[in-house]
């Protein structure tokens, strides 16, 4: 009988990393990001997020499992065929995950296409709950907040005032109507009434003839269900039109701090909303967006720029662990590792790919009671994730155990 040398311990060693780095496909782990670049969208994440991502790849080491980590980037201007050929070319070239924050419509049909290439996508600033729902796929994961989560605590804190009858500002996409009629459906569970609506188009500059609409309702409160560039000139013209001091409540249900910079507190002083991120609530938050702030013109980070961070050092990490950049392989490491950076502490994805991580209650400073640039909001509370996601049994996902 043939006998073999004993290996050592030093060959063996050598051997599994060897067989580990093989598992990297094209000797290359490559992620994309995809976003709005320049319209309307893009100061909520856009190049603040790109530059997270690029921080967390550079916080990892640059290199995973021996092998180089290559970031792609791409404007999808906010144009679902724009962003679906992205997605198609990037495929084609053997992109192993995108990150992904832009319209719904847009993140939407990437889902899809990533469904079928069995390729992770992370999703870091589309709100749409759509997609750990009726849309969902055991390829997404929703690091941010959605179109559930955020009407409901928004409206359980305008009725909590006695708040009882509503008019919506909606964008008029996938986005907006999602939003409208989650914040509907809970209205109306809590004994309240939405008595009318009006649609804007996305990238709207005047928004005279829909707070109009807004004042003769006489809806206790007018809320505004946009974001981005939108919502800041929404908010502002109402201000102008004195909407808030003539009696009616003017709110939003979710609010990144670039609209709060861009409108000033004088506009968005005593705004009431929830934020899964504020960059001056702990230590680590400070740290973390000094150091961001220091690459971005001092300007700081949104939640949506974090959840990019967040989402791409937990992939970095599971592919890490999982030993190769196998999609489905990797998906498992990141579903069943709990995420643990500056702003998550042991926090669960749950089956359906929604990060069941706590929101801030919080309210926007006077100008009298802030203390320098960006010292804008005060937390009020801390809600846990399971009290704000939507339950996994009304979702509808497909693939969910029943």
């Amino acid at each position: 009988m043939k006998r073999f040398p004993l290996m050592t311990s030093t060959a063996l060693a050598v051997l599994l990393t060897t067989a580990a780095q093989a598992q990297i496909s094209d000797d290359v782990v490559r992620l994309g990001v995809m976003a709005d670049m320049n319209g309307p969208y893009a100061s909520n994440g856009g190049p603040g997020s790109t530059l997270a991502v690029r921080m967390a790849i550079e916080d990892f080491g640059g290199k995973v499992l021996g092998k180089p980590v290559e970031l792609l980037v791409a404007d999808d201007m906010n144009k679902p065929d724009v962003g679906t050929n992205i997605a198609r070319q990037w495929l084609e070239q053997k992109t192993d995950a995108i990150v992904g924050g832009s319209a719904s419509s847009i993140a939407l049909s990437v889902s899809n296409m990533m469904k079928a290439a069995k390729k992770p996508y992370l999703i870091a600033g589309t709100v749409a709950s759509d997609l750990t729902g009726k849309a969902c796929s055991p390829m997404n994961i929703q690091f941010a907040v959605d179109t559930y989560s955020m009407p409901k605590a928004g409206v359980q804190s305008l009725m909590g005032q006695g708040i009882k009858s509503f008019f919506f500002v909606s964008v008029d996409y996938a986005f907006g109507a999602a939003f409208q009629a989650e914040a509907t459906k809970f209205i109306e569970a809590a004994g309240g009434k939405v008595v009318g609506s009006v649609k804007h188009p996305l990238g709207t500059t005047d928004f005279s003839s829909y707070l109009m609409q807004a004042q003769a309702s006489k809806a206790q409160a007018i809320v505004m269900l946009n974001a981005g560039q939108d919502q800041t000139n929404a908010l502002k013209q109402a201000a102008e039109f004195r909407i808030a001091r003539n009696g009616q409540a003017v709110s939003v249900f979710g609010m990144t701090i670039n609209a709060v910079n861009a409108m000033g507190l004088e506009v968005a002083q005593g705004l009431q909303f929830t934020d899964p991120m504020y960059w001056d609530h702990t230590n680590e938050t400070r740290a973390w967006s000094k150091r961001f702030m220091d690459r971005n013109n001092g300007v700081a980070p949104t939640y949506i720029m974090a959840s990019a961070y967040s989402a791409t050092l937990h992939y970095l990490k599971a592919v890490q662990a999982a030993g190769t950049d196998e999609g489905t392989a990797v998906m498992g490491k990141m579903k069943a590792t709990p995420i643990n950076d500056f702003s998550m502490k042991n926090v669960r994805i749950r089956e359906d790919g929604q990060t069941m991580r706590p929101v801030y209650a919080a309210t926007v400073k006077t100008p009298g009671e802030s203390k320098g640039k960006y010292d804008y909001y005060t937390i009020k509370a801390e809600i846990p994730g399971e009290q704000v996601f939507r339950p996994l049994a009304e979702g509808g996902c497909d693939f969910v155990k029943k």
